[in-house]
């Protein structure tokens, strides 16, 4: 191997290295005071009196297209109706979905050439659009463009400022084209134009597929209701608690989540949640209240807990920390007759943020919650050496064998870069690999240099493969 190729690889590694440890490519927001004394590193971001600001922020970076589809927007937040009204002076494509039923005294505000569309009355079997996303430029030829705002805040003062609420915006393209897919069922058309004829929303829309993605090498789930069936999903996240859970919901009337979640605590996990008082079923705040006793607030206000998340196990990074959150509330009607977009995102980074927030929500109302030791002990850490690897052949003729040692059972990711810093197209996952010596073997999609990343709870290896066919 010559001196050239060894100073081109390594030029390479720290590339990717840097590169890949910079990315951030999901970004949490929330509007009232988190508790970063129980970081694990990466802090939350609590916006002061700015979320509104933050939205109006993306807005300004869009180029080409804007699609969003906000429950309410109200006059009290002008700033995004000139915002939208100036995209749409310099050349976006604006479209906007709002709810009939709901006041949305920010729209007027907006140009009269931007198209918007309502959605239908209430019905029997149809309730409200109650999504609060935003897709910003999803078919841009530079896939760095496309972002996806969602969370649980509508558009306007009080929400932005006085109830508790939180946002999640995600820079990658497929996701946002599985966002604006779902957006163009609801518009009726792909165009500027709404087609109100072909429009579906709540019970007559289709699941459109596209529900896992790969994002920063973290799973994130995208699901919409009522097509996807979200409750269940929500009791299947639910259902992987091995250690701790919380949740933080607005509107909560399903009881059959609230059953899980004292079942979870029966079995030894460690639940709390906070349920806003105004709007818990009676129902569900006696059954939380019997079998959670101090670890269940049913905050009395005076704003409103408008948040929509649940945290899995954040303090058990050898289990599948997740994150769930979205505008969906845990209802029958979000469920089955409203229009709602749900993530999943399987990180312990996300947990642990989100947990920052839920833990200055609830000691802040009165509460208290134990501190739980996560898996992977102070001896442990001590003990176990980061994963030591090594690639055959190197250069390979397409095929790259990964030959990976651990010390102790944990889980395993490998990733694998090519040199823009792009994640390839296959990447191994293991809940529970077993002590010992490993073998992986990965087709290579193109001849070129490669960024090999093995990743455990304990630490990061990395080494620059090249693959000559």
């Amino acid at each position: 191997m010559t001196n050239s190729y060894l100073s081109f690889a390594t030029g390479v590694l720290l590339l990717l290295t840097t590169a890949t440890n910079a990315q951030n490519k999901i970004k949490y927001y929330f509007n009232k005071p988190v508790n970063t004394s129980v970081s694990k590193g990466v802090n939350a971001q609590y916006l002061n009196n700015c979320m509104g600001d933050t939205v109006v922020a993306y807005i300004n970076r869009s180029k080409y297209t804007l699609d969003i589809a906000v429950y309410n927007y109200t006059s009290t937040f002008p700033a995004i109706a000139t915002a939208v009204n100036n995209a749409h002076a310099r050349g976006v494509r604006v479209r906007w979905i709002y709810d009939s039923s709901s006041s949305n005294t920010g729209i007027p505000l907006l140009n009269g050439a931007i198209n918007r569309t309502a959605s239908p009355d209430a019905s029997g079997s149809y309730n409200i659009m109650h999504n609060k996303f935003m897709i910003i430029d999803a078919n841009s030829s530079n896939p760095a463009d496309a972002i996806v705002w969602t969370g649980s805040s509508n558009w306007n003062s009080q929400q932005f400022n006085s109830d508790y609420n939180n946002a999640v915006v995600i820079q990658d393209q497929a996701l946002a084209k599985a966002y604006r897919a779902h957006f163009n069922m609801m518009w009726g058309d792909t165009g500027l134009v709404p087609n109100k004829t072909l429009a579906k929303f709540g019970p007559d829309k289709t699941d459109l597929g596209n529900h896992i993605f790969t994002i920063e090498g973290k799973t994130v789930e995208l699901y919409f209701s009522p097509s996807d069936g979200v409750n269940n999903k929500i009791l299947s996240a639910l259902n992987t608690a091995n250690t701790d859970l919380y949740v933080g919901m607005s509107t909560f009337t399903y009881n059959s989540d609230a059953s899980a979640m004292v079942s979870k605590k029966s079995a030894g996990v460690y639940v709390a949640c906070i349920g806003d008082g105004s709007s818990t079923s009676s129902s569900v705040s006696s059954a939380l209240t019997s079998g959670l006793g101090s670890t269940f607030i049913s905050y009395p206000g005076p704003v409103l807990y408008h948040n929509k998340f649940m945290i899995v196990d954040a303090s058990n990074k050898c289990s599948d920390p997740l994150v769930l959150t979205g505008s969906h509330n845990w209802t029958v009607s979000a469920d089955t007759k409203n229009d709602e977009n749900t993530l999943i995102i399987h990180d312990d980074t996300a947990a642990n943020i989100y947990y920052q927030s839920f833990h200055a929500n609830f000691t802040s109302m009165g509460g208290s919650l134990s501190s739980i030791t996560d898996c992977i002990t102070e001896t442990e850490t001590l003990v176990a050496a980061t994963p030591s690897i090594t690639i055959t052949p190197n250069p390979a003729n397409g095929v790259l064998n990964i030959n990976y040692s651990i010390v102790t059972a944990m889980p395993v990711s490998i990733e694998i870069f090519d040199s823009f810093g792009r994640l390839a197209t296959r990447s191994y996952l293991s809940d529970n690999e077993p002590a010992g010596h490993h073998r992986y073997s990965v087709a290579l999609p193109n001849a070129g240099v490669y960024l090999v990343r093995v990743t455990t709870p304990l630490g990061t290896t990395t080494a620059v493969a090249t693959s000559v066919d």
